[in-house]
Parts: C-alpha cells; sequence; structure tokens
C-alpha cells in the first residue's frame, strides 16, 4: 500500500537560518531544567511536549496564508490539532527556545527567555520566509517555576488581538491557530490569592522574527540597581553576530554603509522609526499594550507579546490595561515616553556598535517623529487632507473633550463622520436643514458620553487615601513644598481627578447633560470651520473634497475593535467548549473599517455599564 499524500502542513519547507547563524546549547533532557543559559541565544530542545486530547479551536485565514496555507487544508487535516499544539511533530521543525533578558517596569531582570514559547523553524514560501513558535508548547530552561503552559483564556484574548491589530493594519505578530486540550493548570486569573483549574491552549505565532530589544541585554554586565547582569554579560562577539543576523535579514537597506558604526546608526535609526510608526498606530486606535518592558518590544516594531492589553472604551489619557500598574508606567498617554525609554536601554544594549553621540542623536528625534506620525494619523481620523499649524490644537481640545464627557473613543471619531460638509449642497438645503443634520450628530454623540455616576466612578483618584491626604495637607503647612510635589505628572494627575470629581459632585445629571450638549455644539462648529477650508483655493468641486474626507474617516476610524467585553465574552463561550463566539468575533474583526458587521451583532456599540468592572486577565 503506498504511504498517504502528505498534508499542506506536512509539505511546509522549513528552514532553520536564525539557529544556523547565531549561538545555541543542546538540551540534555526532554524536559529541560530551568537554568542560566550562558554563550547562547538559542536552546535546542530534544522534543515536543505533547498536550492530551488536542481541540482545534479557530484558524485565522490571513495568517495561514504567511505560511502558504488555507483554513481548507488545515480544517481537512485529521492531525491538524496535533501538529497546532506540538503533540506530533512537524516535519522538518527543530524545536527551540529563544534567550532574552529584560527591564521589567523601568529595573533590570536578568535572564527571561522563552519560558511558555517554542520556536519551530522558518517557514519557507514563494514570496517570504516567517518564523513560527507555539506558544503554550511546555517547559524550557527559561520557565524557572512556570510549567510552561498558557491558558485558554489567555490564549483567545492573544489570538484574537493580534488578528485584530493586523486587519487594523498595525504592524504585529501574527497567531494562526489556537488548540485546547484536557489538560488543566492552576491559575490566578483575578489576581485575588484564588487558584483555579483552567484548559490549556496553544497558539501557533507567526512573525519574520521574534528577536526583541531584550534580546541584546543578555550581554549587558551587572547592573548597579538590581544588581543583575545577563546569561552571556561581555560576549560581544556574540552580540556582535545576532546584530549582524538582524541587519542582514531585516535591514538590508543598512547595508549600503562599508563602515560599521554608520550601518550600525543607520540600523538603530530605522528601529526608532518602525517603533514611533508603531506606537503612533496605537495610539490613534486607542489601544493600550499593558506591559511595555523591554523584552516584550520587537526590534522589527511589532507589537509583541500580548498580555493585559485592552483598547480604550472611554477616552482617558491615564487609562490603565494592566491591574498590577499601580504606578501608570504603561498608561495609556506614556506608552510614547515608555518606548523611547526602551530605545535608550537598546542603545546601551548594543554599547560599543554605536557611536554614543549618534545614539544621542537618534534618541532625541524619537519624539518629533512620533508626534509627526500621531499628528498625520489623527488629522486623517479627521479627515483633514491640508495640513494647517492650528490642526494641534483641534486635535488636542478634541480628545480633552472627550475625556471631560466620558466620550467613547471609537463611536466617537467614527460619527464625526456624520458632521455635515459645510458646502454648496448644505447652503442649497438652507441653513435650518443644515443646523438639523448638525444637531442630530451632537445629540447622537452625546449617546456616547458618560452619566454622572460613570463619570464620578472614572474620576476617582487611584493614589492611596493616606498619600494624597499628606499631599493635600502639605498646602497648608508647606505651600512652597506642595508646588514642587504638585508639578510631579502622578501627582498632578491625581490632584485634576480630585478636582473634577468635586465639580462633578456638585452638578446634576441635567446639568451636565446640558454643558455636554452646549460644549459638543462648539466643537462642531469649529471642526466645521476647519472643513469649510479644505477648499479654499482648490478647483476641486465640494461634493469631490466631501468625498475624499469620507473616505479618508472611513479608513482611518474603525467600526469595532475588540472591546475588553467582547473578548471576554468569547472567552466565556470557549471555556464551554463553545467556539462558535471566537470564530464570529474574528470574522468580524478582520473587516473593522466595513458599514456591515454582518448583522447586527452589538460589537460596535459603546459598552453596557457592567463592562466598565471587567478586570483585564
Amino acid at each position: 500500500m503506498e504511504p498517504p499524500e502528505p498534508t499542506a502542513l506536512e509539505r511546509l519547507r522549513f528552514s532553520h537560518t536564525a539557529l544556523q547563524q547565531l549561538p545555541v546549547v543542546h538540551e540534555e533532557e526532554d524536559r529541560p531544567v530551568s537554568r542560566t543559559v550562558r554563550r547562547a541565544c538559542f536552546s535546542l530542545l530534544r522534543s515536543l511536549q505533547p498536550l492530551p486530547r488536542p481541540e482545534l479551536v479557530a484558524v485565522s485565514g490571513p495568517a495561514l496564508a504567511l505560511l502558504g496555507l488555507t483554513p481548507q487544508q488545515v480544517l481537512r487535516d485529521p492531525r491538524a490539532a496535533e501538529y497546532l499544539s506540538g503533540s506530533r511533530p512537524l516535519p522538518g521543525a527543530r524545536p527551540a527556545a529563544h534567550c532574552y533578558s529584560g527591564h521589567q517596569f523601568g529595573l533590570f531582570a536578568g535572564q527571561l527567555g522563552d519560558g511558555a514559547v517554542t520556536y519551530l523553524g522558518e517557514v519557507q514560501t514563494e514570496n517570504q520566509r516567517q518564523e513560527i513558535q507555539l506558544k503554550g508548547g511546555g517547559v524550557t530552561p527559561y520557565s524557572r517555576d512556570g510549567d510552561g503552559r498558557k491558558v485558554l483564556r489567555s490564549s483567545v484574548r492573544e489570538f484574537l488581538c493580534s488578528e485584530a491589530l493586523a486587519a487594523l493594519g498595525i504592524p504585529t505578530t501574527r497567531a494562526a491557530s489556537i488548540v485546547t486540550s484536557d489538560l488543566r493548570v492552576l491559575r490566578d486569573p483575578l489576581r485575588d490569592g484564588r487558584r483555579v483549574a483552567e484548559r490549556c491552549a496553544v497558539v501557533l505565532r507567526v512573525a519574520p522574527s521574534f528577536i526583541r530589544f531584550g534580546s541584546f541585554e543578555i550581554f549587558l554586565q551587572r547592573d548597579e540597581f538590581s544588581g543583575l547582569e545577563g546569561p552571556s554579560a561581555g560576549r560581544y562577539d556574540l552580540r556582535a553576530r545576532l546584530l549582524d543576523y538582524v541587519i542582514e535579514h531585516f535591514y538590508p537597506e543598512t547595508q549600503r554603509f562599508s563602515d560599521r558604526r554608520q550601518r550600525n546608526a543607520a540600523f538603530f535609526r530605522a528601529v526608532m522609526e518602525r517603533t514611533a510608526r508603531l506606537v503612533a498606530r496605537w495610539q490613534s486606535v486607542g489601544f493600550c499594550h499593558g506591559v511595555l518592558n523591554t523584552d516584550n518590544m520587537s526590534v522589527l516594531g511589532l507589537t509583541l507579546d500580548y498580555g493585559p492589553f485592552a483598547f480604550m472604551d472611554r477616552y482617558d489619557p491615564d487609562f490603565v490595561s494592566n491591574s498590577s500598574d499601580t504606578r501608570g508606567r504603561y498608561s495609556f498617554s506614556s506608552q510614547p515616553s515608555a518606548c523611547r525609554w526602551n530605545l535608550a536601554r537598546l542603545a546601551e544594549a548594543l554599547g560599543s556598535e554605536l557611536n554614543p553621540a549618534e545614539a544621542g542623536g537618534v534618541l532625541d528625534d524619537f519624539m518629533p517623529t512620533y508626534e509627526a506620525l500621531y499628528l498625520g494619523n489623527m488629522q486623517r481620523k479627521l479627515g483633514l487632507g491640508r495640513e494647517e499649524p492650528q490642526d494641534g490644537e483641534l486635535i488636542a481640545d478634541l480628545l480633552q473633550l472627550m475625556h471631560n464627557t466620558g466620550a467613547d473613543f471609537t463611536n466617537t471619531f467614527r460619527l464625526l463622520g456624520l458632521v455635515p460638509w459645510p458646502g454648496q449642497e448644505q447652503s442649497q438645503r438652507g441653513p435650518e436643514a443644515d443646523g438639523g443634520a448638525v444637531e442630530s450628530v451632537v445629540e447622537r454623540i452625546l449617546q456616547q458620553c458618560a452619566s454622572i455616576e460613570e463619570l464620578k466612578v472614572s474620576n476617582q483618584p487611584t493614589m492611596e487615601q493616606r498619600e494624597l491626604a499628606m499631599i493635600l495637607s502639605m498646602a497648608q503647612s508647606n505651600p512652597a513644598m506642595f508646588s514642587l510635589v504638585a508639578e510631579q505628572p502622578d501627582v498632578s494627575r491625581q490632584l485634576q481627578r480630585m478636582w473634577r470629581l468635586k465639580e462633578l459632585m456638585e452638578t446634576d445629571e441635567k446639568q451636565l447633560k446640558a454643558k455636554q450638549r452646549d460644549d459638543w455644539a462648539h466643537f462642531v462648529h469649529r471642526y466645521r470651520k476647519r472643513l469649510a477650508r479644505e477648499r479654499d483655493g482648490s478647483p476641486v468641486e465640494a461634493s469631490v473634497v466631501e468625498e475624499e474626507r469620507l473616505k479618508m474617516m472611513k479608513k482611518s476610524n474603525p467600526r469595532v475593535v475588540l472591546r475588553n467585553y467582547i473578548c471576554h465574552s468569547a472567552v466565556q463561550e470557549a471555556e464551554r467548549g463553545d467556539y462558535s463566539e471566537v470564530n464570529k468575533v474574528l470574522h468580524v474583526l478582520e473587516d473593522p473599517f466595513s458599514d456591515s458587521l454582518n448583522g447586527d451583532c452589538g460589537y460596535d456599540r459603546k459598552p453596557p455599564p457592567w463592562a466598565h468592572n471587567l478586570q483585564v486577565t
């Protein structure tokens, strides 16, 4: 009998360029023991660790296409769940784990590494090469005290958000599949000390490379604050090999420089620009990463490692998606500065490979680069094709108004596309019809704003009451010292919350709504005056300019994003064994700018009141 034809998964063409060009060590045990791995970028694993009774939850067609696969090919494969969970080795794969270090919440943490991720190799297609990994594949030398497993809850979140960001046009690692099993591990999902048994799952992740800032930090010497050092501290010969590998395969345009330091400076600038572009895109759609440590920053400018992320519902610059980030280090508004700080740590890790003055110049250029990209994104969200000096002020005032009124970030920008164009068509209908259209938009925006009770909750100071009381008492006892303390950004934010809360306590719902209506009517009037100037000196018909504006806004303002409550509902259904909601959400997220969401699924509505109390896990 002839052997059966190999399936599409079995025909994947693997290469292992990273393992061939970078230093590796061989693990001697099938189940590696946690240890410090020196003088290596990868640990070669002897075998994969199977999951009992793996079951396919969902696949992403666009992510599979990067590997030359279709969903039909995978779903028809009787062994797909085994291959995609690591229960059966894919022909040609070489399991390994990547060694990296990192600064976590500002402190160097020494060796970290792939504690729950297994590298399989790079899949070669006609047009590209993509690295694939199994996240949740079992223990590695970097697992520390962990079991190397991921649970269905966090796996569904990463799977959906990876594909959601990709559909929004934001650079990201991809998630091609998710597989669950009967294996259960103990976790503390609410971080309240109560551990529960949760089902394990594995995500097949796809990216050109998963090398990160922390990959270069394994060569760092002893840190003066933490007392830790990288596992390959001082091995600058190996650092040079890693840098050469990254530049050769992912930044070939920088190789035009014959001088090594000039080449490296061009590389560092390119990483800076990609990072600035990435965070500018996050800010324009309200995405908060949550854990922007250096080990979660891709050298390719990709969104990497989805932990407690969230898309903002109500706009709040102090929004934090990570409940353990009590000081707001990675709040929404802090993401650009956090990325700049991480770039400085990358420059330190590269050390003598960079000219210090040139590296400093690149870092100085980060915020101007980011701000220009962010401004462009926000202008497109407002349909502004011509730049004016006052546009930055207009955008800042809009965001402040959204914050003051608790307006839904995603839906408010979408509704601004309904603001009537102040052109010829409106004037022909007469001012009354024009005014009615404006009033209608204002009323719809008001429906996206928060109630007075919701605003009271969202403006509660988050600082410990005793600490806040001490600062306030200082205003009487030592005004000079109070002025210095109050200028600190975290203290200033807390005082603003307190004063805003006091103002709300002296206001009733009717007064609040009247003020919100007046404020939004004023902004819409101001916005229309700005739109009118889009035609100044232009020979193009008003209708054509308006059409271009609407196209620009629809391409820039998604109708649907992966809101926390949507993800939560999909997770709950999946944990009950029903994967239909995961697949339904995935299908909608694949076309986030569409005017039609394939029926009234409700994903484009602002979240119900109960959703604001959900903890991101």
